[in-house]
């Protein structure tokens, strides 16, 4: 008998090591991947069949390049490139989002414009470019206020605002962040919002031709106010918002509304007085580490199960474990520039599953709002059968990390 071919995808662009490789790795366990990617392929070597080096903003370079390699699905967990591969997966004919769907959830100007349209609860928000219309918007919807950039990711450029005293500075910030971003979207532009109370969670699901299979949530620790800093997450199988009706209206209203029908997303909201409310749309796979979390806790495979609805394949998102997993992310105490990272693994409980260094010698280590995830010297994971017991074990593990900074 004729042994059956793996299937092939085409990852556009691999993101960070430290927030990535195991995910691609994850991935290469059940899939052949040809990597299209800016650079060398690196880390990410030992993971895939072939690459090819090219200007992943190139869509024509994309295309012709991937119709040698003949893949059954299109893949990228990368944020600047979530466009640029559903308009690849759309000219080869493969499963996946449509392009315009994707930049709805990339433009999160476009993500507010259509959920106001179909009623799906959000915060109110006004797009401006001056700090003039910030006022004027800001007189309108009232403070405490939010003001983002309208197409960055990591909470870079998002701060909170008490008061008119803090707006014009504030303003500066949004407006001035800057990250490679969607070259359809003007740079510059910002939202002034409504500040959302209440805890921040994550959603991840996939999506096969408007079905949802609603994989894991991940509760948000969030941290260096007056900005919004995600410092941790946790995972637990038993979470009661997995059956929260009402979560999972709102999650399914929004990605109608903004036209998502098939692939995976990272839904952010915010559990209000009113209800959840949803902060915004992220066309692939959540970040930070949580689908390794998701799969310790619950069994689900995001890479695997995402890979799964590219190729045209059933997804299924049921939990095989029933566990509780967390990440801490580790920040100095004020700037610093990073001399050495010290892990004493001899300390770490036995129920830490990951705990890594990410902070080279002579890094800087910046604070919001100068730094956001650069400013992570190191991280920690632990998996326990409790909440509890997770965050004691966490705890006890963040006392065996130890940054040596430079003398100024």
């Amino acid at each position: 008998m004729t042994e059956q071919r793996r299937r092939r995808v085409v990852l556009v662009t691999t993101g960070s090591w430290v927030y990535r490789e195991y995910l691609l790795a994850s991935l290469a366990e059940e899939y052949d991947v040809w990597l299209l990617s800016d650079r060398d392929p690196e880390w990410a070597t030992p993971h895939i069949i072939g690459h090819t080096k090219l200007n992943t903003a190139d869509v024509d370079a994309l295309i012709e390049t991937s119709r040698a390699v003949e893949p059954d699905g299109v893949l990228t967990w990368d944020e600047p490139r979530v466009v640029h591969a559903a308009r690849l997966a759309g000219a080869l004919g493969l499963p996946g989002c449509t392009p315009e769907s994707a930049l709805n959830c990339r433009d999160k100007h476009a993500t507010r414009t259509a959920l106001a349209a179909a009623g799906v609860p959000q915060a109110a928000s006004a797009l401006v470019t001056t700090l003039a219309e910030a006022r004027a918007a800001a007189d309108r919807i009232g403070y405490p206020l939010v003001l983002k950039a309208r197409a960055l990711g990591a909470s870079i450029g998002v701060v909170r605002v008490e008061g008119p005293d803090q707006l014009a500075a504030r303003f500066r910030i949004a407006r001035g962040a800057d990250v490679p971003t969607v070259t359809e979207l003007p740079p510059g532009d910002v939202l002034v919002e409504e500040y959302l109370d209440g805890p921040e969670v994550s959603v991840d699901a996939a999506w096969s031709d408007g079905a949802m299979g609603l994989a894991y949530v991940a509760r948000k620790q969030i941290g260096y106010p007056p900005y919004f800093e995600e410092v941790g997450h946790v995972v637990d199988s038993a979470d009661p918002l997995l059956h929260d009706e009402q979560l999972a209206e709102v999650v399914a209203g929004a990605h109608a509304a903004v036209g998502y029908r098939t692939g995976w997303t990272h839904t952010e909201l915010r559990l209000t007085p009113d209800g959840p409310k949803v902060v915004e749309i992220n066309a692939r796979i959540g970040g930070d580490r949580i689908p390794q979390l998701a799969e310790w806790a619950t069994g689900v495979r995001a890479a695997s199960v995402a890979a799964a609805v590219a190729c045209g394949q059933p997804m299924d998102v049921r939990p095989t474990r029933g566990r509780v997993a967390a990440i801490q992310f580790c920040y100095p105490e004020r700037n610093a520039v990073a001399k050495s990272v010290r892990i004493d693994r001899d300390r770490l409980p036995a129920s830490v599953a990951s705990a890594g260094v990410i902070a080279e010698p002579g890094q800087g280590l910046l604070l919001p709002p100068a730094g956001h995830v650069s400013s992570r010297y190191a991280y920690v994971s632990v998996v326990a059968d409790t909440l509890e017991q997770c965050q004691a074990d966490l705890e006890t593990a963040l006392a065996a990390v130890h940054l040596e900074v430079l003398s100024p």
